[in-house]
């Protein structure tokens, strides 16, 4: 299938009424893990790189051609997506490398400031074919802090994207990014009134501490893209810890890694197949918790 546009596959899961995974890279064995997710599932994914990711790697360009070349050497289809950028430069550079969506980050931004940044993102990325997604209704801190009274507000979120011209927001309703535990409460009311108030396709982030039951309400409600990152990252930690504690005298680090790898497609899969709607036909992580 090669690398196919975001817009593509954010239109088809909103038209079918199902959910699409966008999980992200933070290493070039994360990118293959999610690709050969894709690749069993017989189902399309989102590879996310965040502003952090850029960070840790020195700069956007060398974690993005990797990932770009994975997505498109791969049998399933893959889009490539920019998460969290709150440096609006960062989001030209990743509609110049050819990324198939952008996501900038205004949240933390006076609501005026964050419309004309936002605006004039889009354009730019419009007048390169670039999907844009951006952010409402602060979702909780990255440091896992959970937030459950932040909510975006239906009305408002309409004057965001009328105003902005994004083609899908991210919107406060309960989740938070980084947890590690499942106590977030999605509030599927919510979600219901913002789908029936907006054109435009729904973004859940901070998916890792929902169920499994709790994301299928969530899409059944109206969410189409759930972003996932710190629940995978615990299963190739754990499977990385599991190969060191069985034989502490490796020191090739591909003997201990590859097995964070195979741990991340396996459950990758799953969400997918999760998101999809579709019957499940594997056992559920612990707490069924994505």
């Amino acid at each position: 299938m090669t690398l196919t546009p975001t817009r593509t596959l954010m239109s088809d899961a909103a038209a079918g009424g199902t959910g699409i995974g966008a999980f992200n890279v933070i290493h070039l064995e994360t990118a293959e893990a999610l690709v050969a997710a894709a690749e069993r599932a017989g189902l399309p994914v989102i590879l996310q790189i965040s502003e952090n990711c850029a960070g840790y790697h020195g700069a956007l360009e060398p974690i993005a051609l990797a990932t770009l070349a994975i997505a498109r050497a791969s049998s399933a289809p893959v889009a490539v997506h920019l998460d969290h950028a709150e440096d609006e430069s960062l989001a030209y550079a990743a509609i110049e490398l050819g990324f198939g969506s952008v996501m900038y980050d205004g949240a933390h931004l006076p609501y005026e400031q964050n419309v004309e940044i936002t605006a004039r993102v889009t354009e730019r990325a419009h007048a390169a074919g670039v999907y844009v997604e951006a952010e409402l209704g602060k979702v909780g801190g990255k440091d896992g802090a959970h937030a459950p009274g932040v909510r975006t507000d239906p009305a408002e979120a309409a004057s965001f994207v009328a105003a902005t011209g994004v083609d899908a927001l991210a919107v406060a309703v309960g989740s938070s990014h980084a947890m590690t535990e499942r106590s977030a409460s999605l509030d599927t009311e919510l979600i219901a009134r913002l789908h029936s108030a907006l054109a435009v396709p729904l973004v859940l982030h901070g998916s890792s501490g929902a169920s499994d039951a709790q994301i299928q309400a969530a899409i059944r409600a109206g969410m189409t893209k759930i972003n996932v990152s710190t629940h995978l990252n615990g299963h190739f930690t754990a499977a990385v810890r599991e190969a060191l504690t069985a034989n502490p005298a490796l020191v090739d680090s591909r003997k201990y890694v590859a097995p964070g790898r195979t741990a991340v497609t396996g459950e990758a899969a799953r969400l997918l197949e999760l998101f999809a709607l579709r019957p499940s036909t594997g056992a559920t992580t612990e707490g069924g918790t994505p």
